[in-house]
């Protein structure tokens, strides 16, 4: 049972359970009501593909964490030694295992969706995910910007993939609603991808602040060590600010159109966590602090994904 519970926390199972609600409320309360709105046909995606996506969504995210801590070792042994899982409740071997066979599986279940919806794309694009998040773990994780980059990428990707199974290449859309049904998606996808990537940015860098003792000794070369620690800081918020001009716009347009409840969503869940992520990040010292600042960005995005269940309720 112990081990049980040791490879639960090596595959993220709080993370995982995070990108398959996600997924579930992106296509309830977005994708699946545009189709009722323009009085279209239902989604592409059915229900039974859509549990398809979402395991397959979660096996690879679970199979990348497994890789990424595998070639994280030295550096784990350095920043959080009373957490490793590797080498101490799960050998290198069986999580090196453990790696190919969820990816595997993973990627059988993209296939099998996309030999259902005749899209070649779900499977191509789960198959670059597959190959970024090993060459992410060996490589990219420890270089400038683009570690922070592709995996900013991979969490909107969670959102984009839902868009990609709608796009029917058996059909012309252009003679059918449908076109309209996937432009307004694409404008919603664009909205919450973009606030999964800012967000995610963001995160990525304060846990690059929190990792650096160990991540210098293992010559790495993340934000903080090549920038040092005040100008990261100043780059981080100029990213916050970025995000809550972002929200801000989205308020303006909820209010103009009556949405009250979003309005004071926004305020209460996003605009003031931000503010005071922004004070805390500039007063942050040890690590323990940085990696406060990181729960609290992850409860903030788990904030803007709930957010879309007022969506649903103002445009059902």
């Amino acid at each position: 049972m112990k081990r049980l519970f040791e490879f639960l926390k090596l595959i993220r199972f709080g993370n995982l359970i995070f990108i398959a609600i996600t997924q579930l409320i992106f296509y309830y309360c977005i994708v699946s009501p545009q189709y009722a709105i323009y009085n279209s046909t239902g989604p592409v995606l059915s229900i039974a593909n859509l549990n398809y996506l979402i395991l397959s969504s979660v096996l690879i995210a679970a199979a990348g964490y497994i890789i990424n801590d595998y070639f994280d070792l030295n550096i784990d042994r350095i920043n959080k030694p009373h957490r490793l899982i590797i080498g101490r409740h799960i050998s290198r071997r069986w999580a090196m295992f453990f790696h190919l066979v969820l990816s595997a599986i993973g990627l059988g279940y993209t296939a099998y969706v996309s030999y259902q919806l005749k899209n070649p794309f779900l499977l191509l694009f789960n198959i670059v995910v597959v190959i970024i998040l090993i060459f992410y773990s060996t490589t990219f994780k420890r270089k400038l910007l683009s570690g922070n980059i592709l995996i900013s990428l991979l969490t909107s990707w969670v959102i984009i993939i839902l868009y990609i199974a709608e796009l029917d290449f058996s059909t012309d859309l252009l003679l059918s609603n449908r076109s309209n049904v996937l432009l307004k998606i694409y404008k919603m996808v664009a909205v919450y991808a973009g606030f999964a990537f800012v967000v995610s940015f963001i995160r990525e860098i304060v846990k690059d602040m929190e990792d650096q003792d160990g991540d210098r000794r293992n010559n790495c070369t993340t934000i903080p060590i090549v920038w040092g620690t005040a100008i990261t800081k100043l780059f981080v918020s100029a990213w916050i600010y970025i995000l809550i001009a972002m929200l801000l716009i989205l308020l303006f347009y909820s209010f103009f159109n009556s949405w009250t409840w979003l309005v004071f969503y926004i305020m209460i869940t996003l605009l003031f966590p931000l503010f005071r992520l922004v004070k805390k990040i500039n007063t942050a010292i040890t690590s323990s602090d940085y990696h406060q600042l990181s729960g609290l960005i992850k409860l903030i995005m788990l904030a803007g994904i709930f957010s879309m269940t007022l969506y649903y309720y103002y445009n059902r």
